[in-house]
């Protein structure tokens, strides 16, 4: 079984432009979501799909494999359903371009031992909520999901609601996503759904048609996606820490190389 991880980064972000570029600690914030994706033990191959030049200059320099995709792509599924034209596998697992602290584990939990390739099929991380602010953060994906741990719903309020019971552990979606190309296909090809086009949540597009999208639990994770200034200081600070401690050292030796 071939898996393949996809690493979509786009430079046009709305809050914090070239993101994929800006600097941590010595090199790009791309380099450092490759470098952990590195440490996946269940991939085997490894790109970064981007619509910029910029960003696919970087990469080569950087020596990280790149794929060049169009610029009209919406969604990130999109995007790795664009690369899963030319880079034939089994299992596609898309992670996002601007979460420089993620913990490669988890890329590998997205991995399942079995991947159905007759039908649409993939698999979403998620992750109990413990703070009860993130409950009420709509950036915060809250995930319903059955007794079989298949998606029922997403939403971006807390679900389901604590009316009869409070014996209950909100969960929320975790940035990493697998998909058998039958499911990138089915992505490609069909419209948002109602709930969807409500929500703006891309994954609902698999409930509101029926997919079967398989949720897996992960422990808490302390990855953030870079979205202000704020959030890239606040990276920049845990990677200065982590290399000032001796956590990063074989960053480090990489770090001395440029």
């Amino acid at each position: 079984m071939k898996v393949v991880g996809v690493i979509a980064s786009r430079y046009d972000s709305t809050r914090l432009p070239g993101k994929a570029l800006k600097d941590i600690c010595g090199r790009p914030m791309v380099w450092w979501v490759y470098q952990s994706v590195l440490n996946a033990k269940k991939l085997d191959e490894i790109y970064v799909a981007t619509d910029d030049e910029r960003i696919k200059t970087v990469c080569e320099q950087n020596n990280i494999p790149v794929i060049m995709t169009r610029k009209d792509h919406r969604e990130a599924a999109n995007r790795l359903q664009e690369v899963s034209q030319t880079i034939s596998a089994d299992f596609y697992v898309q992670i996002n371009g601007d979460e420089p602290l993620l913990n490669a584990e988890h890329i590998d939990a997205a991995i399942p031992a079995d991947i159905p390739q007759d039908e649409e099929y993939g698999t979403n991380l998620m992750t109990k909520i413990t703070n009860p602010v993130q409950a009420l953060d709509a950036s915060n994906i809250k995930v319903v999901f059955d007794e079989n741990n298949y998606a029922t719903y997403f939403s971006r309020t807390p679900i389901p609601y604590p009316y009869r019971s409070i014996e209950y552990d909100f969960y929320k979606h975790v940035g990493v996503i697998g998909y058998n190309k039958k499911m990138l296909d089915f992505y490609a090809t069909n419209p948002p759904g109602r709930f969807e086009k409500i929500e703006a949540i891309a994954t609902l597009r698999f409930t509101d048609y029926g997919k079967k999208l398989l949720c897996i639990e992960v422990e808490d994770t302390d990855s953030l996606s870079v979205d202000t200034q704020m959030d890239l200081e606040y990276v920049r600070k845990v990677i200065d820490n982590k290399l000032k401690q001796g956590e990063l050292e074989h960053y480090r030796v990489l770090l001395d190389q440029r």
